[in-house]
């Protein structure tokens, strides 16, 4: 063989070893949650245009209209979509339970990461926390799923004293996660939880830079109390704060376990009450919205948003007064719908949105659909065909449940939502049933579960429910 010849066979071996060595490049992903969000509050989903940061992801991505959590409580949504099994699956029904306990061999979705070889760390609150007294601990974390864990605690956590807590009608004190509780905070952005929570996520991005990544954070805000710098309450003047309009018979319109999560303390709060608590809600969701715009300016600093697919959600919806209810835990729609929005950079397109129905437990087949990782079995559908094709074919309707009654014994209420109806039944219909048609009656005022012209769409629904969204496995 000629020399030439040799250094021809030399130089293309060198190159085919080296495409067969180096794997072409792998899509980070930053995985953003924000605790107990509503829709409303949104701008791009017709709330008030004070979450900019929020907005500017969503016309980049794809913003999906009609995304359902699978129980509106933190640890049992949390539980489910960390791990693509529905709360049936894991047996977790409440803020106390571990999905381990019942199934110690679970594969999470950053596991399924971390066995792909990617840097997987979490800040904040991404499994289960109490808050805000878990708030700087790891709460009920779930340590096998991260290579780092970050637990930042603020200014917010050591001012309680100052908050107003209406479960005491007086500053400090009470269970500030389970009522309604607020503070204008003196001091800036970076003291606060969100603010620490913010500049170690954007620590770890500069970090891992180099390598693909699984970066997940986790907001506290705006859950209750609803913390933020005075600033953030300037953007939102309580003079110009709407009250939901509830009828006086509201609570003769549904079944009473439709309304089994009302608290005392919020029956009777006054319109002034209610204004400043849902001032103090949009005050605290435009914070969180400025500590979203301080991550996703690093990713652009660090010139890896072409290469990192950027997830935004809540982990169920929340009330600010609409059927008279406050929080979550009803099987409304204001409770049930979530805010989600998934940017993949290789997908063109700005401004799209699906009005398909989803469900937070799609996120981990979906999730590693998209970086080509062999994922375990779940209970979920991988998004990706509504990613590439907003408006593609779709049929898979949303299940949600919750759980209801107390020292007299326990039933559950489950739900399905398509992308017409809403069907409910409490106690396998035992305790009523509703069923809502938001092309007509988006304020789900009328419930047409008697009603004999929808006879047809109750049975084809109350079966949806019994074949796939009822009893544990």
């Amino acid at each position: 063989m000629k020399p030439w010849m040799i250094a021809l066979v030399v130089v293309v071996g060198t190159v085919a070893a080296r495409a067969q060595a180096d794997p072409p490049g792998k899509m980070n992903v930053l995985f953003i949650v924000s605790d107990d969000l509503t829709n409303n509050a949104l701008g791009c989903y017709g709330g008030p245009r004070t979450t900019p940061n929020v907005d500017a992801l969503a016309n980049r991505g794809v913003r999906f209209d009609r995304a359902y959590c699978q129980f509106p409580l933190c640890n049992p949504s949390r539980s489910s979509f960390m791990t693509g099994l529905r709360p049936d699956t894991e047996h977790v029904y409440d803020n106390g339970a571990r999905f381990r306990k019942a199934l110690p061999e679970t594969q999470t979705l950053p596991q399924t990461f971390r066995k792909a070889g990617y840097s997987v760390a979490r800040v904040g609150k991404l499994f289960h926390y109490g808050v805000p007294g878990q708030i700087g601990t790891d709460g009920l974390d779930d340590p096998a799923s991260w290579d780092q864990r970050i637990n930042p605690r603020g200014r917010d956590k050591d001012e309680e004293d100052k908050i107003f807590n209406l479960n005491r009608n007086e500053k400090g004190g009470g269970r500030f996660g389970a009522t309604l509780s607020w503070l204008a905070a003196d001091g800036d952005d970076k003291e606060q939880t969100d603010g620490k929570i913010a500049a170690a996520v954007s620590g770890l991005l500069r970090e891992y830079a180099g390598r693909p990544f699984f970066v997940a954070c986790g907001f506290f805000r705006p859950h209750t109390p609803y913390v933020s710098p005075k600033h953030y309450f300037e953007l939102h003047p309580v003079d110009k704060i709407t009250i939901p309009v509830v009828p006086a018979n509201e609570r003769q319109l549904a079944p009473l376990p439709a309304y089994g999560s009302a608290k005392k303390e919020q029956d009777v709060m006054t319109d002034d009450q209610r204004r400043e608590a849902i001032q103090a809600y949009r005050a605290a969701t435009s914070f969180m919205d400025a500590q979203l715009g301080i991550v996703l300016k690093t990713l652009d600093d660090l010139k890896l948003a072409d290469k990192t697919i950027v997830v935004f959600l809540s982990d169920h919806g929340y009330h600010l007064g609409e059927h008279g209810l406050w929080q979550k835990m009803s099987l409304f729609e204001n409770s049930t719908r979530v805010p989600l929005i998934i940017h993949d950079p290789r997908i063109p397109g700005v401004g799209r949105h699906s009005s398909r129905t989803v469900e937070l437990v799609d996120l981990h087949a979906t999730l590693a659909d998209l970086c080509g990782l062999q994922a375990p079995s779940t209970d979920g559908t991988s998004l990706k065909p509504l990613l590439d094709d907003p408006s593609h074919a779709w049929d898979q309707p949303a299940f949600t449940q919750v759980t209801r009654g107390g020292k007299g014994g326990t039933f559950m209420g489950r739900s399905v939502r398509t992308e017409r109806y809403r069907y409910t039944e409490w106690d396998s219909g035992k305790r009523g049933t509703q069923l809502y048609d938001y092309e007509t009656d988006p304020g789900e005022s009328r419930n047409l579960a008697d009603d004999p012209g929808h006879a047809d769409v109750v049975k084809r629904l109350s079966a949806l429910l019994r074949e796939h969204g009822g009893g544990p496995k």
